[in-house]
């Protein structure tokens, strides 16, 4: 089984990357900047805004897990645009895996609609596809709302809560489709608990500390 990460010096793709090692698969990578320790991989320099090096990327490959993607940047480019001309260069593919996110039917920013659109035209193509939305990483909650001091405090809206994920085991799970037939929307993965982000933030606390004692 050949396959293909894009986005691979991302945090999905690289955590990818990092568990595809282990694997028998012969594995190509491609971005637009070339990732350190690539070991017996095959890199591809591509970009999907321009879409230089998208068909040499392409070749030769079985299964394609997308984990590229643009949140603060030219999001409507990447995501949609740029998206939709990628799909049309993957006719021979056997299974397309797309990560996309939870909630982004309902959540109003821009870049969850413009997953939305993404994930619509990939409903509306022939590719063979899985589409798999996942809460929220870790980090993503953590960077967001608690690891940021305001005049020397944290502030931490209490009550929102999240179901976030380990961006391993999202990774893991993709992983696992590579030999599985084409779900079309599969079901969605979170993590293993809701929780406020006041507890996640007591938790962070209650981890710093102890690494300090050590």
């Amino acid at each position: 089984m050949r396959i293909l990460v894009t986005g691979s010096t991302g945090q999905l793709g690289s955590t990818l990357v990092k568990q595809l090692k282990g694997s028998e698969y012969k594995v190509k990578i491609t971005s637009r900047r070339k990732p350190e320790g690539l070991g017996h991989f095959e890199w591809v320099y591509s970009d999907l805004s321009s879409g230089e090096g998208l068909e040499v990327a392409v070749k030769n490959v079985d299964v394609i897990i997308h984990a590229a993607t643009s949140p603060i940047k030219n999001s409507k480019m990447v995501e949609v645009l740029a998206f939709k001309e990628f799909l049309g260069k993957m006719k021979h593919i056997k299974h397309f895996i797309y990560p996309s996110i939870v909630g982004i039917d309902e959540i109003p920013f821009k870049y969850y609609k413009h997953k939305y659109e993404a994930e619509e035209l990939l409903n509306n193509c022939s590719i063979p596809h899985t589409i798999v939305r996942a809460t929220q990483f870790h980090n993503f909650v953590e960077n967001l709302f608690i690891s940021k001091p305001l005049f020397k405090r944290y502030i931490v809206p209490g009550n929102f809560k999240f179901q976030s994920v380990d961006v391993n085991e999202f990774a893991s799970h993709l992983i696992g489709l590579v030999e599985k037939d084409p779900q079309g929307r599969a079901d969605d993965f979170g993590g293993p608990d809701i929780m406020t982000l006041k507890e996640m933030a007591e938790l962070k606390i209650k981890k710093i500390r102890n690494q300090i004692k050590f």
